[in-house]
């Protein structure tokens, strides 16, 4: 059966708009001749172009069959007349008269009252409204649903026209269209700092250049191939050892494989490679279709299924277009600025870092590991801003102000001149605190606090100058193994912990042992055990005990390293005091390996623990006098303690690390570090902000370890503390029965009185 019966049909019609679009004309004459050639092709004395302007009016660019002289005076308002209805919903509406909608409104400048059947679509790109496109005929009469699907069709092409940005030229002076429309979004500023630069997506979406196809049953083939490809690919990884029979990862999972099988959307599929788009213009145009229609739901569940259809409709352009998994993005401009739904810290690390401006993310949490290296790297970071990755072009102007949690995409001028001058501000602030960086880090009432830096990489070595950190209280040794294509070799491994050294210049350095696992994933490291709780299982010194040989080299490369030097290693996740002692045996045994082959030893051997298994609470004594020093890896030890997911968005700022209770868990520890004489330290998100870092100086704590941008501010906050009178202030506070104490509150009043700079 021939469903196409209009003058041409759609694939004429396509290959007619893929011969203009070629052609080297001007804008106008070019949008002219495509309405000419729809009106003709679908039969319908009027075919109408509204383009969406960045002041929310639907402005006429081009018509066949309406009065010529209202193109670009026509205009309505978004949510006005049947056009702007269609825009506002990003729905089409198919009408026998067009007159009786209520919704119908009068221009009489058109010369359209003696019209009466009306079709409009909404012209989308990536589930965003771009314009209206328009055809109706005076006669009373129902579009039928093939013709629909051609109008939908044509505008997905048309989308593509204006999203190249050659109708700005149409544009009077002083009007935008809507896709350059300046945006602001409000998120969680999870990492201070102000970042100016342009988008670079970190994946980006496929772009579809080739829109029209050549052969409908070569189209048709292609199609059916890669939906068999993706089909096999999801029962591959459902039938894989390593996901479970039950869970979350199989439910999204089965809900792919739901998906992928769908007839309803197969059908739309096949529907438009019928019309004449190639397979991979097909699969856009219908997620488009159906990311435009979802972004209306309410229900909350099925906008959250958005991101699965996102997801399955890329994966099958993937397929069709023969790409692995996204690269790197090439031509990074100067000022590059990440946004991404979500992604790994070693994602981030593969970035040129002296290119990154700051960090988006759609997702994130201020303790989640790409946000901790964000912060290690001096990145300004928002998150928890969804849509900001389907409103963003690469290459668009934006800014990210980390403190206030605000993004402005496409900024106006006036905008971009206030933050360029907040920048300014920043810049002399922090020229005040290289001013600190000689001073001592004592408060008023002469409490000596050693500031330490967190570092991984040696591109964080200038900065432990340039902060004037007492030496580096934390350096993780994983983000060497996450950078890599494979497991470094122990050479590789003894330079860098050589060149930390040598950096460090006599400063302490405490180096943790390799702590992967959880979200820390290598993917040359084949762990084949699938975990419902990563942050809960094999992991840390619970894979290194199992795997020794991964202890033993990072060891031999640390001992040969500090050879005339003290060093410092701490063991990550330990829950057990017998942990401690079979990672000493292993130590020990590797230290009387290189001792009979006459290496270069060094001075003395710390070994330290971090605290962040709560079993450890009920061991405090025996742990203290079981190692040489303690740091509180407060991040995990909150997360918990909390039961909450630290990489969670919707736990994110649910719980505060600055409750009485979670204080009494850290006084708890700083109190049995002196009780036994043993040094403590805490690494982790609380050390970094003025606010809570006094809150530690009070409860006892004498070291802190902090991303070196936050160096500076905590001394400032230091130098006008009196932290004998805060820890009187906040024993009272913290003991206060009945209602639970507003302790925060407490911290902010105190400093408020005593003018301390938080």
């Amino acid at each position: 059966m021939n469903r196409t019966v209009t003058a041409g049909g759609p694939r004429v019609l396509l290959k007619r708009l893929r011969e203009l679009l070629a052609a080297v004309m001007e804008p106008q004459e070019r949008l002219d001749r495509i309405v000419r050639e729809i009106a003709g092709n679908m039969v319908a004395e009027v075919c109408s172009l509204y383009v969406l302007r960045a002041d929310s009016v639907l402005e006429l660019y081009a018509t066949e069959g309406l009065n010529p002289g209202s193109v670009h005076l026509a205009q309505l308002k978004l949510g006005e007349g049947l056009v702007g209805t269609i825009a506002a919903s990003a729905r089409a509406l198919n009408l026998t008269d067009a007159q009786q909608h209520p919704a119908f409104a009068y221009l009489p400048e058109t010369g359209e009252e003696i019209y009466h059947s009306f079709l409009g679509v909404p012209v989308l790109r990536a589930g965003r409204t771009l314009g209206v496109l328009v055809v109706q005929n005076r006669t009373m009469r129902q579009y039928r649903e093939d013709e629909v699907e051609a109008l939908e069709t044509v505008a997905m092409v048309i989308a593509e026209m204006i999203a190249t940005g050659d109708l700005a030229r149409l544009a009077r002076p002083g009007v935008e269209l809507d896709l350059r429309r300046p945006t602001s979004f409000t998120g969680k500023g999870l990492n201070e700092g102000v970042g100016l630069g342009h988008v670079v997506l970190h994946e980006p979406r496929v772009v579809v250049t080739n829109l029209v196809s050549e052969d409908i049953d070569a189209e048709q083939e292609r199609l059916e191939t890669a939906l068999g490809s993706l089909r096999l690919s999801i029962d591959d990884m459902l039938s894989r050892r390593d996901v479970a029979e039950e869970g979350e990862h199989r439910a999204v999972l089965e809900a792919y494989r739901m998906f992928a099988n769908d007839r309803g959307w197969v059908r739309r599929l096949t529907e438009a490679v019928r019309n004449g788009l190639t397979a991979e213009a097909a699969v856009e145009k219908v997620q488009s279709d159906m990311r435009a229609r979802m972004m209306h739901m309410t229900d909350p569940y099925m906008r959250e299924r958005m991101s699965d259809f996102d997801d399955l409709g890329n994966r099958l352009l993937k397929q069709l277009m023969g790409r692995g998994p996204d690269q790197l993005a090439e031509g990074l401009p100067k000022d590059a600025i990440l946004v991404a739904r979500t992604m790994g810290a070693a994602e981030l690390l593969d970035y040129p870092r002296e290119r990154l401006r700051a960090l988006v993310l759609e997702d994130g949490a201020p303790t989640s590991h790409v946000v901790i290296v964000a912060r290690a790297m001096g990145l300004p970071v928002v998150g928890q801003l969804k849509g900001a990755v389907s409103m963003s072009e690469n290459g668009d102007a934006i800014i990210v102000d980390g403190e206030d949690g605000r993004v402005h995409l496409r900024p106006q001028g006036d905008v971009e001149s206030a933050y360029a001058e907040k920048v300014r501000f920043r810049a002399r602030r922090q020229q005040l605190y290289r001013e600190l960086r000689e001073r001592p880090s004592m408060t008023k009432d002469g409490v000596a606090v050693d500031l330490l830096m967190n570092a991984g990489l040696s591109v964080d070595l200038p900065q432990l100058a340039e902060s004037g950190a007492a030496g580096i209280g934390l350096f993780r040794t994983e983000l060497q193994f996450m950078v890599a294509a494979q497991f470094p070799r122990a050479e590789e491994q003894e330079r860098l912990y050589r060149e930390v050294m040598v950096a460090a210049a006599g400063k302490p350095v405490t180096f943790r042992t390799i702590d992967i696992g959880g979200d820390k994933v290598l993917p040359y490291f084949n762990n084949v055990v699938h975990e419902e709780n990563p942050a809960l299982g094999w992991r840390a010194i619970r894979l290194t005990l199992d795997r020794p040989a991964l202890l033993r080299t990072q060891m031999r490369a640390l001992l040969k390293a500090a050879g005339g030097r003290e060093l410092r290693v701490m063991l990550p996740m330990v829950t057990e005091i017998s942990e401690i002692r079979q990672a000493r045996e292993i130590i020990d045994r590797e230290v009387r390996h290189l001792s009979k082959f006459a290496h270069h030893l060094p001075t003395s051997l710390k070994l330290g623990a971090m605290l962040e298994v709560p079993a450890l609470l009920w061991q405090l004594d025996e742990l203290m006098n079981a190692v040489d020093f303690v740091s509180v890896g407060s991040n995990d030890l909150f997360q918990f303690i909390t039961a909450s997911d630290r990489g969670h968005s919707m736990m994110a700022g649910r719980f505060d690390p600055m409750s009485p209770a979670f204080l009494r868990v850290l006084r708890q520890i700083a109190d049995a570090g002196h009780r036994n004489h043993t040094s403590v330290t805490l690494c982790g998100e609380l050390a970094g902000r003025p606010i809570s870092a006094m809150a530690l100086v009070a409860l006892g704590f004498r070291s802190i370890s902090m991303a070196p941008a936050a160096i500076g501010p905590v001394k400032a906050m230091l130098l006008e503390l009196d932290a004998g009178k805060l820890r009187a202030r906040l024993d009272a506070a913290m003991a206060e029965k009945g209602a639970e104490a507003d302790t925060r509150g407490v911290l902010t009043a105190f400093a408020a009185e005593n003018e301390i700079p938080l």
